[in-house]
């Protein structure tokens, strides 16, 4: 997947430097917007949102294509993400070592917004051996259903283990820090589209800081991520 940049004012250099820069540090779109302006680089603020909006949900469906492998023990949780003056619940999960598996965000936090959740997640990544939740009901409810499947089609081997273990479960709900930490300084977003894409944006930067990205060849993680739009 090559990414498009026809049509646009810009050279694509300066969109991903503008985008890297709004994932990477903890500044607005107007504070990029005067950044550039020094540069005699003129933008506007929400020609850089459009920016966001567009790319930034591609170049992260690009790095899936070159992520590295993640353990089979995965730590889960959800937290809480502000959406039009509304909270809505952000669902996460690492593996044992920290690294990021996947993120899906949903109006609800029930059995169904959870299997949703792992659908995706095992779709990407396939069936894991073990997954520690929280206390939620509707996150053991989903692995059960799961759980109930494999065993209903034959495939008792592959049943995962489900548990239920706080301390375990620390390294997933630390690493909610940055997603929050971009959601307070926008406080909080206008739109869904726009969430979405600011999420999917911040958790790829996150990836490729974590060293998830499987092709570096010794690039630094600014040219990991200016590598996604080539």
């Amino acid at each position: 997947m090559t990414l498009n940049f026809s049509g646009r004012h810009y050279p694509s250099d300066i969109i991903m430097q503008a985008l890297r820069y709004y994932l990477s540090y903890k500044l607005s779109y107007r504070e990029i917007e005067e950044m550039f302006a020094e540069r005699n680089i003129y933008f506007d603020h929400s020609t850089l949102n459009r920016w966001l909006i567009k790319y930034a949900p591609q170049l992260e469906a690009v790095f899936r294509k070159i992520k590295r492998r993640i353990s089979g023990s995965w730590r889960m949780d959800e937290t809480y993400i502000k959406i039009k003056g509304r909270w809505v619940y952000y669902y996460r999960a690492v593996d044992k070592h920290g690294a990021i598996i996947d993120f899906y965000l949903s109006e609800t936090r029930d059995e169904p917004a959870a299997q949703a959740f792992f659908n995706k997640v095992i779709n990407q990544h396939g069936l894991p051996e073990k997954v520690v939740i929280d206390k939620s009901g509707a996150n053991a409810a989903a692995l059960e259903s799961i759980n109930i499947r494999l065993w209903l089609s034959g495939h008792m081997l592959f049943m995962i283990e489900v548990l239920a273990v706080k301390y375990l479960n620390n390294i997933v709900e630390q690493s909610h820090r940055k997603v929050k930490g971009k959601m307070h300084q926008c406080l909080g977003w206008k739109s869904w589209e726009g969430a979405e894409s600011t999420l999917a944006g911040v958790e790829l930067w996150s990836m490729i800081k974590l060293g998830q990205m499987d092709t570096t060849e010794n690039m630094t993680q600014w040219e990991q991520f200016y590598s996604l739009a080539a």
